[in-house]
């Protein structure tokens, strides 16, 4: 190709971030799915774990609260170390390999003997996942066109919320199989993991972070590679000082760091809460038959979160973030209020509250990506997802304690107080990103 012509398809060759969808954007994406299906499923199946091991492992009420909290402890400090460390050493090697170190953790919880065992691999396991989860989401992202960012983002949403109703598929039809059952519940997350290994390993880095280093030759091979010549690489990003986590509290992010971290936190409190002990919710609301009425609500977090996928880049993200924060505010509330009056309607909106809250998890994974430039992205989304375990954690620990002291409904007005808070929040401060341009910071 002569130098002219050369010159004449730089011209013609469209930008990077407005790339026509192709297999490649869907190969990434599906490999970025692999982690987040295993962390809906560990964390879907430990509350049936916990009630099909209470003898085995001689299981207390504080055993309980810190088995079921432990994966998402584990997730916050992943998530806070690995977000820095995606920043300065980029997201691919991490991204490539944790899965294989996830799937051996998940294969040694067969063979625990005591609480004290589960817990430690549950912690490992988190930890794991943490880091997963800020890679993932930073490396998807960056590699999405923009006009399809959201729906690619949103299909690891859906991914998440398959692996939490598998978990209780699964839980549900091994519960009856045996005093060694819950072994082979937690054991099966292992293979998932392995499963993704393969997709993973061809996935490259990404291009933006690539040019933030100013490793512009590097990042314009990748796009030739996979996506043609046809596509510009990202412009050259100007001279800025090296930015550590710090920045991300200065005065130019400080509202945007706050913004993620807070309706994340609003989002998974009420979310893990209910979900894990949703058999313990349904029991104290009067409802027979507490494993299929938890398996509608499970059944309902998969259909919220495939609706979810549908509308994400049809309406404005603000829009979706307090909107969805009013309408599960209103279905807790009613299902506080009114549970007593019939169980067929306790039921209802308990599925229909699953639903909506299922649907708006798809902006956990579009969002706060959104929120930060490329070189604090990694720590930005390690921020975000590390408050959210901290509040996920709290109310997986709290949630049963507190419905024992005070009774499931003051539990439940409690998750209401959060969820209006989060749309508060979103209100006052979370600003629209569904069309900024990532590689212009």
């Amino acid at each position: 190709m002569s130098e002219s012509t050369r010159r004449h398809a730089g011209a013609t060759a469209v930008a990077y971030e407005d790339a026509p969808l192709t297999g490649f954007h869907l190969r990434v994406t599906i490999a970025g799915t692999g982690g987040q299906f295993s962390d809906g499923f560990i964390l879907g199946i430990i509350g049936i774990v916990i009630a099909s091991a209470t003898t085995a492992l001689g299981l207390t009420p504080l055993w309980i609260g810190l088995l079921g909290a432990a994966t998402l402890t584990g997730l916050f400090a992943g998530a806070v170390i690995a977000g820095p460390i995606a920043d300065r050493i980029g997201r691919r090697q991490i991204f490539a390999w944790d899965m294989l170190i996830f799937a051996g953790l998940s294969a040694a919880q067969f063979f625990v003997e005591t609480p004290a065992q589960l817990l430690i691999l549950r912690l490992l396991l988190g930890l794991v996942l943490g880091a997963d989860y800020v890679v993932s989401k930073s490396l998807v992202t960056e590699h999405a066109p923009r006009r399809f960012r959201g729906r690619l983002m949103s299909l690891l949403a859906v991914a998440w919320a398959a692996g939490y109703v598998f978990a209780y598929l699964v839980g549900f039809l091994l519960s009856g199989a045996g005093d060694d059952a819950w072994r082979y519940m937690l054991a099966l997350s292992a293979l998932p993991a392995l499963l993704i290994l393969g997709f993973r390993l061809g996935v490259p880095e990404a291009p933006l972070w690539l040019s933030r280093r100013g490793r512009d030759d590097e990042a314009a091979a990748i796009i030739r590679r996979h996506l043609g010549d046809g596509v510009r690489p990202p412009a050259r990003a100007e001279a800025a000082p090296k930015r550590g986590v710090r920045a991300l509290f200065g005065p130019e992010y400080r509202k945007r760091t706050a913004v993620g971290a807070l309706f994340y936190v609003c989002q998974v409190i009420p979310f893990f809460a209910l979900g894990t002990f949703s058999p313990q919710v349904m029991e104290a609301l009067g409802v027979t038959g507490e494993l299929g009425a938890g398996a509608l609500y499970n059944a309902f977090i998969l259909v919220g979160a495939i609706v979810g996928l549908l509308v994400i880049d049809r309406i404005s993200r603000r829009s979706f973030l307090i909107g969805t924060f009013l309408a599960g505010g209103v279905l807790l509330a009613g299902l506080t209020l009114l549970a007593d009056l019939s169980p067929v309607l306790a039921v209802v909106l308990f599925a229909a509250f699953a639903f909506v809250l299922a649907a708006a998890v798809n902006l956990e994974f579009v969002y706060p990506p959104e929120l930060f430039p490329t070189d604090l992205r990694a720590s930005g989304v390690g921020i975000a997802v590390a408050a959210s375990r901290i509040g996920s954690a709290g109310s997986t620990f709290l949630l049963p304690v507190v419905a024992d002291g005070y009774g499931m409904t003051t539990a439940l007005a409690g998750c209401v107080v959060v969820l209006l808070i989060g749309a508060l929040v979103c209100w006052a401060w979370a600003p629209e990103t569904s069309a900024e341009t990532l590689g212009s910071e």
